[in-house]
């Protein structure tokens, strides 16, 4: 009996794994300093509001996609397959790189990224989450930038 309460209250003071989850206005600052804002013609908001629907803001998330063959790294769930040093290395970057919550090396490849072709439609979870959203000023609300 004694046992128990002890580990429940352990569990209680356990901190919670999803600690590096950064909060809007942190991520949004840091791609602002970073020089994303107005990058290549896309405003702040649509890097926040990717940030968001690729990794809810958190910098150190991994996503495996079996079915696709590829893992996403990072803020921005960027891919190995061509960005980083499991796969084509576009970016000259490892992927333990890309899950640094100071974002340098992410913002670095971001960049790389939306040069191409696609642009931020290189980011599936931007085409359907936030290309057309004509509410984009709310990932700012409230940010002192």
């Amino acid at each position: 009996m004694k046992a128990s309460v002890v580990l429940a209250l352990l569990g209680y003071l356990m901190v919670p794994s999803g600690a590096a989850v950064l909060g809007r206005c942190m991520v949004a600052k840091r791609l602002q300093e970073g020089g994303l804002s107005g990058y290549e013609g896309y405003s702040l908001e649509n890097w926040v509001c990717l940030a968001y629907f690729e990794s809810k803001f958190n910098p150190e998330a991994v996503y495996e996609n079996v079915r696709d063959a590829y893992v996403g790294f990072g803020l921005f769930q960027i891919r190995n397959t061509n960005w980083c040093d499991n796969g084509k290395n576009l970016c000259h970057v490892s992927c333990s790189d890309l899950l640094n919550p100071n974002l340098k090396k992410t913002i670095e490849c971001a960049k790389k990224i939306v040069k191409g072709k696609e642009g931020m439609g290189a980011w599936p979870a931007w085409t359907l989450n936030c290309r057309y959203s004509d509410t984009l000023e709310r990932w700012l609300d409230g940010c002192k930038l």
